[in-house]
């Protein structure tokens, strides 16, 4: 899989193998530490101006050496400077050659007393950090914060963990975070985003080849990672060839989550959409849909001889369906169909994951599974327990174990398959909060999948499509506005 530049996303494991890749090939790593170093001066001096004195914090390993050159730029420029370096760790290599270089004199860190007008430029830590901050990080941390002084990251606020996006005991809150060649999963999951503030990232010269070949399978969503496959209009499009959706209805009193599933599908396109209710619930399904049609499904056998006659292209079962047996023998009949199972679909499954598992297993994956961190927990209990693990880990984990696509959902959504592949949500806003948005989710992705996308790429086009939808309707819509504007045109 290809990504552009702007979207791939970097493990702090990749970023140091494309690091040594760049220095094995004759580029010299002290001069990217100087283009680094002089990309964090010159965004210092641009998005903060009237600072009234430059801090910069360094630490013992590469990300301090970035810090010593942009000191060093910072008072060639005529800004006042003062240097603080984390003491306990011998500097070596190039961040030692960084130091050297610098004709200024550097305090320890505990020295450091915050003042009026700073603005801190943190190059303490990067994001290879993995274990908690020293307390001398932590008090420093603890004293900007305080103060309610701007931070300007190098790489990643000190004591954020890259890979994760969690904090490792205490993490500055940067207001303008600087990297360098590509993003890491940290900038872009909860609660790193919110600690990064506004992420600017800087090309210091390793060829685009090694930071390529040095990538995984991670991106941030967007549309370029699905628009092959996106679904388009031609002359000889017919209803048909769009797609039939079903989505099955709860009972009575339980039917409008099927009802937002259904018409959310019928806007994002599908040709037709079928509500598949129960019989209690036909009567307030027929009083409430025009366009949507309606089919009586009660039992399995009924079931079985509605796929059999019908030209039924993809299904949403779970949103306020009722948990139980019935949710559990609707889904495995659908087996060798396209699905998304959403809600009690999904927690109807809590006692034996594996069986609906091994009931999709074979073939091109063509389940979706939309959990949110609850009924996560409930069908992969173990991997949502392993603290090791970053959301797209566990995302990805799932996915491998369900053969399905997984839409890990939350303000940072993860979309992952079973090969690996994995995108980062960043596009919901956050009043995309409001009961009734998920059924909404389920049948855009159902839509989708109806249209012929494949499961990874129907999910990560269908959680895009669903935060742009929520931005046209705007902040104070509720879960039927949304449906309204799931059919949301992709602009160029």
């Amino acid at each position: 899989m290809t990504f552009k530049a702007d979207r791939l996303l970097l493990t702090p494991d990749e970023m140091a193998t494309a690091d040594a890749a760049s220095a094995a090939s004759g580029i010299p790593s002290f001069d990217l530490m100087s283009r680094a170093g002089l990309a964090v001066a010159a965004s210092a001096l641009r998005a903060f101006p009237s600072a009234l004195r430059l801090v910069v914090l360094c630490g013992p390993g590469n990300n301090g050496g970035d810090g010593y050159v942009a000191a060093e730029a910072l008072d060639k420029a005529g800004a006042p400077v003062a240097v603080f370096r984390l003491d306990g760790v011998p500097l070596r290599g190039d961040a030692a050659e960084a130091a050297r270089r610098l004709n200024l004199p550097v305090s320890p860190l505990e020295l450091y007393q915050p003042q009026a007008g700073d603005l801190v430029v943190d190059a303490i830590f990067g994001a290879g950090l993995t274990r908690p901050v020293p307390d001398a990080v932590a008090q420093v941390i603890h004293a900007v914060t305080e103060a309610h002084l701007p931070v300007l990251a190098v790489d990643l606020p000190s004591g954020l963990c890259g890979r994760r996006g969690v904090a490792l005991g205490a993490a500055f809150q940067a207001a303008r975070t600087v990297t360098f060649m590509a993003r890491k999963p940290g900038h872009l999951l909860l609660p790193g985003r919110s600690l990064c503030g506004d992420v600017e990232v800087f090309d210091i010269g390793i060829p685009w080849r090694i930071i390529a070949t040095s990538a995984g399978k991670l991106s941030e969503n967007a549309p370029a990672l699905w628009r092959d496959s996106f679904p388009r209009a031609d002359a000889a499009t017919h209803k048909y060839r769009r797609g039939h959706l079903a989505v099955f209805s709860g009972p009575a009193g339980k039917t409008g989550a099927a009802r937002l599933a259904a018409m959310a599908g019928l806007k994002r396109g599908a040709g037709l959409v079928t509500i598949a209710s129960p019989s209690d619930a036909m009567a307030v399904n027929a009083g409430a849909v025009t366009a949507i049609m309606l089919h009586e499904i009660n039992t399995d056998a009924e079931l079985e001889a509605w796929l059999a006659s019908a030209k039924l292209a993809a299904f949403v079962l779970g949103p306020g369906f009722g948990i139980g047996h019935r949710a559990r023998d609707f889904a495995l009949a659908l087996s060798d169909r396209p699905l998304v199972l959403d809600a009690d679909g999904i927690t109807s499954f809590k006692a034996g994951p594996q069986e609906l598992f091994d009931a999709f297993g074979a073939g091109e994956p063509h389940l979706v599974l939309t959990p949110h961190e609850g009924e996560f927990a409930r069908l992969f209990p173990d991997i949502s327990a392993a603290e090791s693990l970053s959301k797209v880990d566990k995302a990805v984990a799932a996915a491998e174990r369900a053969h399905a696509a997984i839409v890990y959902k939350g303000a940072d959504t993860v979309i992952a398959a079973p090969d690996g592949r994995a995108a980062v949500n960043t596009n919901a806003p956050p009043w995309l909060a409001t009961a009734g948005s998920g059924d909404v989710l389920a049948g855009m992705i159902g839509a989708l999948l109806a249209q012929g996308m494949p499961a990874f790429e129907a999910a990560a086009a269908g959680v895009y499509l669903h935060g742009e939808a929520a931005r046209a309707a705007g902040e104070g819509m509720t879960a039927e506005d949304l449906a309204a504007h799931a059919g949301i045109v992709l602009t160029a």
